[in-house]
């Protein structure tokens, strides 16, 4: 498989809006509006459902080109051949990611509103960093607000991809994307919507055609 790189629409499923029953079909939707990342976010389901749906994500991703992350759990990462994973707050998380999951795997690190943060996890080996919440967010309501001028100045200063999290709409998106966002990461703006390809097709549509 071509690995797209890390560019366009980044969506992130929900166990709520996708249960494990729905998942499948719904990422397909998103993928076939144009979604070029999908992660793999599912805290509640057990472990060997996840497991199960993991392995038919990942080839339902490279079946279409794109790029299958796993969201926090190295071993499920690992168990599946995701091409790579998403932490969060565990300083630790990367080295051991590394380790477990090898050198081509795509790590990327949550670094809320924080700069200092980005170059600390661009120099341990991230391969990309996301900023966020920048607008009201269903999913994680009480995240810390990050401000544009956070990914301008990212833009700048880092050489790895800049992800955009938090409350992205079509109308909001642009912003972030001239600020210099290689991706926007959604989730209730896809999978909370009544048609899920279009949605991701909107979205995907905010960005320079990348694929050949």
């Amino acid at each position: 498989m071509n690995k797209s790189p890390i560019y366009g629409l980044y969506v992130i499923t929900d166990p709520i809006l996708s249960p494990a029953g729905k998942v499948l079909q719904d990422a397909e939707l998103a993928l076939k509006g144009g979604a070029n990342i999908l992660q793999f976010r599912d805290k509640t389901t057990d472990w060997n459902t996840q497991l199960s749906l993991a392995k038919q994500l990942r080839q339902l991703c490279h079946d279409y080109n794109a790029i299958f992350i796993i969201n926090d759990d190295i071993e499920l990462a690992k168990q599946c051949h995701a091409d790579g994973i998403h932490l969060g707050k565990e300083d630790d998380a990367l080295e051991k990611a590394r380790s477990e999951l090898g050198g081509n795997a795509i790590i990327g690190i949550s670094c809320y509103n924080s700069l200092e943060r980005a170059f600390e996890m661009q120099s341990r080996g991230a391969n990309y960093v996301a900023f966020g919440r920048f607008f009201a967010s269903k999913t994680k309501p009480k995240a810390p607000q990050a401000e544009t001028e956070t990914v301008i100045a990212a833009k700048q200063a880092l050489h790895i991809p800049v992800i955009v999290i938090g409350g992205i709409t079509q109308d909001n998106a642009p912003e972030l994307i001239s600020a210099g966002a290689n991706s926007i990461a959604v989730i209730q703006g896809v999978f909370a919507q009544n048609d899920i390809q279009a949605a991701a097709n909107a979205l995907s549509n905010l960005f320079p055609s990348h694929k050949s």
